[in-house]
């Protein structure tokens, strides 16, 4: 490298070499368009005549046209300039792939995170059978029994949580399916969703119809529901009990009847259900609380004796027949789910009959087996009263109690040799491998063996229980709208499958891949097939207003098994059924029948399909959150989300608010988490913002109003006065419950109001309307006197002006919500003679307002509601509770231990409001002892005027408890959008606005 071409610094300064450089460039591209001018020319060249380059061409064609060709006349373009991006040295794709469309994707416009092929992806939240499993019975023995409804018992399952009603599922599906389960885990069979089995908890009903056989090997098919036990899961119960005619009730040994176990009780009852009872984890007393037989007796007794008090007070209250449940009448069974075994009285007497030859009845035996009988080995008596001896012991106990307790202490506590000999005297006989299993699983074969590893006790309580024909009239009666006189009502009593085809539809269950439903039913009348046309009726339908009615096509009939389903042709009266095809018109509950009533020209109401009324739930949804999509392209996806969230969770209500935000109310934090989980995984994928959860509010008065308010219609010609108070005390409440109805004669309506609320008999004939439903906690009164009033024209707007009330109580005054607990009374009204001046157009809007004007001179309050909240935790955990409760405005109304166990039941009340966080700051305080349960209880109002214009609130500070009511009102309205306060002038007249200031001066 020569020294003088660089400086000190190592810099080139030595001659440019741009120029030869760009020389250099330039030759090459000159001589590389020469070659690529002379490679077309030849390639030219042949297609043409060879002729002299000097002379002209001359050529015919066939159109008699000359073309000359001279190719001495060229313009060479070797030195034309061609732009850099108008070069080609290469030949474009369509040139190589000529005819066929050519797509060039630039590199940047898919994302890195998105592959080039995109795989497919088969979303999956359930857990599902690849194939049928091999079952005990044939499909076609279970399809055949289908067709006789005498055979079929149609149950749900339901209990408080943790009671184990799902393990209850995994043993009868262990006794009918060849599967083997060989995790050391419960299989939870009938949890098919993956939350499900990650929570370790039901969220959703799920249907299992299983061939089982009683103790004389006689099968029916038993179709069942396993319910959710958790309180914010209720409305899954409502559900089931509306398809079932028997309630099986499955109550832990340890716990006993809990508030959730007493709720639904009643609820079953007042439902019309059939009760029996499952006294489950009967092994708890054994392993853990280590009873003694004769106490453990004691305690099984205390808890039956808990139900039949529930029952007793059911059947006092509903003025029905008095329903009691005991092991000798049958209806109640003892269980360890989790060892697999199940006994009844009489099939454990069995047991005795078979080990001694049968020399004596089991029936006979089976009733001296329970109560107050004392056995006395010496003599070898039973005897009604215990002698002083002290060799007497219960029969229950001698008989059953204390082999039991034999069994597991052998097994549990002593050595190889000695557990041989005790089960080689009970013949039962085991392999040399069965010995060395670890001591759950060997107890679970020695037990099974000993019991027989079946259910038939299960099967026989069920079966002296009503099936789906002799059950037919009560459910009739209980849950079809049309009369039952007529061919459709005659069907449903006398469950025809020849009827006419009505099908009643409570729940939709979602499907695998989350982009469908299956819908759940009972045939009530009537027969469904493969591919048949049908009409969806839904919750609105009438036979005079048919627009709330879609037609649609059933796609498939299929019997629900948990993770399968089995495929049929046709279904006849009596089953439970998995509709395919129709989910699309459905949101809560439907209707299914034929395309054509029988007659619909008939004039007879009965010849015409009506639908079987909603759903009664026994909780309310008051939680609130409020949502939005991050990605605001992304709404549509949302909406079609909440949709779908409608038709999968009965309770749940979605909804628009005016300031546009969207709002879920829901029973709990753990409901409103689950429909989250659903709405961003299931029925989504996209990201979701949530809001901080609040309540859902109603609105009340505390007083009468002070003046009676009046409206003018909008062409001043029609006038209303009404004037407010409160309901009688426990009125809503009935009302809400169908305690009262609207449309009961008038005569047992008015028996009613009078015996138990001292109406007089003018006050009672007088209601026009609950509101803002049929069953809702408000009564509209006529209270005008005929001889200011025209009767004839009053009529002619009654329509119009409940139509008016119902609208006021819906959206009330303060901050758009429900109005509750108030008794609207219409005091005069000046009506237009003429028709068109006091039409619907005039009416409503007045009758709406005079209502809201009314309200608001009555000393009107904000009503919150209130958790009822049940505690069960060690003694020693009572101030931890009671300083928690206290913090967020709770208090307990009731403290008192659990008979036969450590345990202390505590019952509190605590605001809705408060309640968030409150299962999580109660563990943390007990140091994890203490486990609780809430559920809707109901509504009280808040402390504080929500009209103090004095109350100031200050940010980032607590508001004192007087000024609840004002901070709710406040921040209600400025979430939905509305005023920050309450306008007076948009509910009241000119006039009585004048008044009510003037008035308001003079007290000041």
């Amino acid at each position: 490298m020569s020294d003088n071409l660089y400086d000190e610094f190592g810099n080139y300064i030595g001659e440019s070499l741009e120029d030869e450089e760009e020389v250099t460039y330039e030759q090459q591209e000159e001589q590389q368009q020469q070659q690529q001018d002379e490679e077309e020319e030849e390639d030219r060249k042949p297609k043409q005549h060879q002729y002299n380059d000097d002379e002209a061409h001359i050529e015919e064609t066939g159109d008699d046209e000359m073309n000359i060709d001279n190719d001495n006349i060229q313009i060479s373009t070797t030195s034309a300039i061609v732009l850099h991006e108008d070069k080609q040295y290469f030949p474009d794709a369509s040139d190589v792939y000529k005819g066929v469309e050519v797509m060039v994707q630039d590199e940047d416009s898919q994302p890195l995170s998105k592959p080039i092929i995109d795989p497919k992806k088969h979303k999956s939240f359930s857990i599902t059978e690849k194939d049928y499993p091999e079952t005990t019975y044939s499909k076609q023995f279970l399809t055949d029994l289908s067709t006789y409804p005498q055979f079929i018992r149609n149950v749900c399952l339901i209990g408080q949580l943790h009671h184990g009603k799902t393990s209850f599922m995994d043993m009868l599906f262990q006794q009918t399916h060849e599967k083997k389960w060989l995790s050391s885990k419960p299989m939870r069979y009938t949890d098919t969703r993956n939350d499900e089995q990650e929570r370790l908890i039901s969220i959703k009903s799920t249907p299992m119809s299983l061939v089982l056989p009683n103790s004389k090997d006689k099968s029916y098919l038993i179709n069942i529901l396993d319910t959710p036990g958790h309180p914010n899961f209720l409305d899954e119960v409502t559900a089931s009990i509306a398809l079932s005619d028997i309630a099986v009730i499955m109550i832990d040994a340890l716990e006993g009847v809990m508030m959730q176990t007493e709720r639904l009780i009643k609820h079953a009852v007042a439902e019309g259900l059939s009760i029996c009872v499952i006294i489950n984890k009967m092994d708890r007393l054994i392993l853990e609380l280590k009873l003694p037989p004769v106490d453990a007796y004691f305690k099984l007794k205390h808890t039956i004796d808990e139900v039949n008090t529930i029952l007793d007070l059911c059947s006092h209250s509903g003025s029905g027949e008095k329903i009691r449940v005991s092991p000798e009448l049958g209806n109640v069974i003892f269980a360890s789910s989790e060892m697999g075994w199940c006994f009844s009285l009489e099939s454990f007497a069995n047991i005795y009959v078979e080990t001694y030859g049968g020399s004596f009845k089991g029936s006979e035996f089976a009733k001296r087996l329970w109560g107050d009988l004392y056995f006395n080995e010496s003599t070898r008596m039973f005897r009604k009263q215990a002698s002083g001896s002290g060799e007497n012991v219960r029969s229950f106990v001698h008989f059953i109690l204390n082999p039991i307790y034999k069994i597991y202490s052998t097994v549990i506590s002593e050595e190889k040799s000695e557990v041989e000999s005790t089960l080689r005297q009970l013949g039962i006989k085991l392999s040399k491998e069965t010995y060395n299993l670890d001591i759950r699983p060997l107890l679970r074969v020695v037990l099974g063996s000993f019991f027989g590893g079946k259910s038939n006790a299960f099967v026989d309580m069920l079966a002296a229980l009503p099936s789906p024909i002799e059950n037919a009239q009560r459910k009739a009666s209980t849950l079809y709208t049309g009369p039952l006189n007529g061919e459709y009502g005659r069907g449903i009593v006398e469950c025809d499958p020849k009827g006419p085809l009505l099908i009643y539809i409570t729940k939709l269950l979602s499907k695998p891949d989350g982009k469908g439903f299956d819908c759940l039913g009972r045939i009530m009348s009537g027969t469904i097939s493969k591919g048949q046309s049908v009409r969806v009726l839904r919750e609105k339908y009438s036979p005079d207003n048919d627009e709330d009615m879609e037609e649609g096509e059933c796609d498939g009939v299929f019997i629900g098994e948990a993770r399968y389903k089995i495929e049929i042709e046709k279904a006849q009266a009596g089953m439970w059924v998995l509709l395919d095809g129709i989910d699309g018109p459905i949101v809560k509950t439907a209707t299914i029948t034929s395309l054509k009533d029988i007659s619909s020209d008939d004039d007879e109401d009965g010849n015409r399909a009506h639908i079987f009324r909603p759903l009664h739930f026994i909780t309310k949804s008051v939680c609130k959150v409020a949502i939005e999509p991050i990605n605001p392209s992304e709404l549509p996806k949302m909406l079609d989300g909440l949709r779908k969230i409608d038709k999968s969770y009965p309770l749940a209500v979605t909804k628009a608010e005016e300031s546009g935000e969207h709002v879920i109310l829901g029973t709990g934090e753990l409901y409103l988490d689950c429909i989250l989980h659903d709405l961003r995984l299931m029925y989504t994928e996209i990201e979701i913002k949530v809001d901080d959860p609040v309540i859902s509010l109603t609105e009340t008065i505390v007083e009468t109003s002070s003046i009676k308010c009046y409206t003018d219609t909008q062409n001043k010609k029609n006038r209303l006065t009404m004037i407010s108070e409160p309901l009688e005390k426990g009125l809503a409440d009935d009302i809400e419950n169908g305690m009262v109805k609207l449309d009961w004669p008038k005569k047992k309506r008015s028996e009613y109001f009078q015996s138990k609320y001292d109406w007089d008999v003018l006050a009672s004939n007088s209601i026009w309307a609950f509101g803002p439903d049929v069953n809702g906690p408000n009564i509209l009164l006529n209270d005008t006197l005929p001889t200011e009033v025209n009767r004839s024209l009053l009529l002619s707007i009654s329509d119009s002006v409940v139509r008016g009330f119902q609208w006021a109580t819906k959206e009330g005054p303060l901050v758009d919500e429900p109005i509750r607990n108030v008794k609207f009374k219409l005091l005069d009204a000046t009506i237009a003679s003429e028709p068109i001046q006091r039409s619907s157009g005039h009416i409503v809007p007045a009758a709406r307002s005079v209502t809201h004007a009314s309200f608001l001179v009555s000393t009107p309050r904000l009503m919150e509601p209130v958790y009822l909240v049940e505690v069960i935790s060690p003694i020693d955990c009572l101030n931890a509770i009671e300083n928690v409760l206290t913090r967020r405005r709770g208090h307990i109304i009731h403290d008192l231990p659990k008979p036969g166990t450590p345990l202390h039941i505590t019952k509190a009340l605590i605001p809705v409001l408060d309640s968030y966080g409150f299962e999580t700051d109660l563990r943390v305080h007990t140091q994890g002892q203490a486990f609780c349960l809430s559920t809707f209880d109901h509504w009280q109002v808040v402390p504080g005027d929500p009209l103090d214009k004095s109350i100031k609130l200050r940010p980032l500070e607590p508001s004192p408890k007087l000024h609840l009511a004002r901070e709710l009102l406040i921040k209600t309205r400025k979430r939905k959008g509305l005023s920050e306060d309450v306008n007076f002038s948009k509910h009241f007249d000119e006039q009585l606005l004048l008044s009510l200031s003037q008035n308001e001066n003079q007290y000041r």
